[in-house]
């Protein structure tokens, strides 16, 4: 009898275009050989040029999703994504609470094109319930000031953020430079890991392609895939993120915006090389 390979759960909203969310989540934990199970909590009407519309589901369809899941099939990891109301961050917090595997937090704040993601008192309940339930909380600098007010504008003040978010519970703060202001100067994009005993950091080289939609959902759920694999956090946040550069040297144009990573680019390598 096969063995079935990591079960990896996302709860995320829904991406109709395919770039980002659910749909990014599943595509990147099957690239890197888990299996991958859902929790929608919001459907959007989205494509490569923004998201024009979104739509919450009951508090009720994502608890039957999530009990569905877990009691049967079992996970070995979380992740989380567009969480959308108050109301859906905190029913998320209520149902990690007590389960004993991994969770990695991406406190999505708004899409590529600067669409409100988390509304209202939403990022109250992520950062005063949620947060403290992850082992590893993935913020973009965007999201870093939407949760604790601090603004980072250079590599240095990476330092105070992370210290920032790690007093909000997770035991691990991976926060990303990507958004740097006059990012161009840099040839290489870093990121922050920290426990707020140890730091490493993490650099990529930074590739001149626009088609980068899906890179946070991506990077959140390559790690989630990792930490279920049986890695510790920091080789776990350097595989996720050897991926996720993969992914985003090969992204292409689709539509006429801001096309996705390419999440398949390793099988396609492997068939060109």
């Amino acid at each position: 009898m096969n063995r079935p390979p990591a079960r990896v759960l996302t709860v995320a909203g829904s991406d109709s275009g395919g770039g980002a969310g659910i749909q990014a989540d599943l595509k990147t934990m099957l690239a890197l050989g888990a299996h991958g199970m859902s929790v929608v909590t919001a459907v959007t009407a989205q494509n490569s040029l923004g998201v024009h519309g979104t739509w919450d589901l009951p508090q009720g369809a994502v608890r039957a999703q999530f009990r569905a899941v877990v009691d049967d099939i079992g996970v070995q990891a979380v992740k989380t994504g567009m969480l959308g109301s108050a109301a859906l961050a905190g029913t998320v917090a209520d149902l990690l609470t007590g389960l004993d595997v991994p969770v990695v937090v991406d406190p999505v704040g708004t899409s590529k094109h600067g669409d409100a993601l988390l509304r209202g008192d939403a990022p109250d309940v992520v950062r005063r319930r949620l947060l403290p339930l992850a082992t590893v909380a993935t913020p973009n600098l965007d999201e870093v000031t939407r949760l604790t007010g601090i603004t980072v504008t250079d590599q240095e003040g990476m330092r105070a953020a992370a210290d920032a978010v790690l007093a909000c519970g997770p035991r691990w703060v991976l926060v990303k430079g990507g958004h740097l202001p006059d990012a161009e100067q840099y040839a290489e994009c870093a990121d922050l890991l920290s426990d707020g005993r140890t730091e490493r950091w993490y650099h990529a080289p930074r590739y001149p392609n626009r088609h980068t939609h899906g890179t946070g959902c991506t990077l959140a759920s390559a790690l989630a895939t990792c930490l279920a694999q049986g890695h510790d956090v920091p080789t776990a946040v350097g595989l996720a993120k050897s991926y996720v550069t993969g992914a985003i040297a090969a992204g292409f144009p689709l539509g006429a915006g801001i096309g996705p990573v390419d999440h398949g680019w390793q099988a396609r390598s492997l068939r060109t090389g």
